[in-house]
């Protein structure tokens, strides 16, 4: 049996959400018993460079709850990232959208990274970009309240791949 894949977080340009979504959800699977704590967790952008620094109020905004992603550069995201992944997480429709319309194949697990709450939660995380180090300490807090709900949703998927 192979490994799992990693777990892709995906935004637009690789430099907000997405590093702090992937800071955040390496940091609660660290904390689970194997074989969850072994999974990789990288974050792409659909429109990113090469190489870009995450944004300083992201930065920031992990380092207040104890995670560092000062070393975070930027990573387009291509189809062999999404041909590995074991799931995608995506910030908003749009780059749900924009992965369905050019990927080909769609990775089969692709969903929003809130999606796995109660329906009535608000799905979509919005872009933190330029905004207060109020509004990414809000972008922050948006993907803490759905990580529980992350790790419940890969523990099917890894048992499903151990089957």
């Amino acid at each position: 049996m192979r490994e799992p894949g990693p777990i892709i977080i995906v935004c637009t340009a690789n430099i907000c959400r997405s590093p702090m979504g992937q800071g955040l959800l390496a940091h609660a699977l660290a904390g689970q018993p194997a074989p969850l704590n072994k999974l990789k967790v990288i974050s792409a952008g659909v429109a990113a460079r090469t190489g870009e620094l995450a944004s300083e109020h992201s930065v920031f905004a992990l380092k207040r709850v104890g995670i560092d992603i000062a070393s975070h550069r930027s990573t387009p995201l291509t189809q062999q990232l999404l041909d590995q992944a074991l799931c995608v997480l995506v910030m908003t429709d749009s780059h749900k959208a924009m992965i369905e319309i050019q990927a080909a194949p769609v990775p089969k697990n692709l969903h929003l990274f809130r999606d796995f709450l109660p329906k009535a939660a608000k799905k979509e995380i919005s872009d933190p970009y330029g905004s207060s180090l109020k509004t990414y300490e809000a972008c922050r807090d948006e993907m803490v309240e759905a990580i529980p709900s992350i790790i419940a949703y890969l523990k099917t998927l890894v048992s499903k791949a151990k089957a």
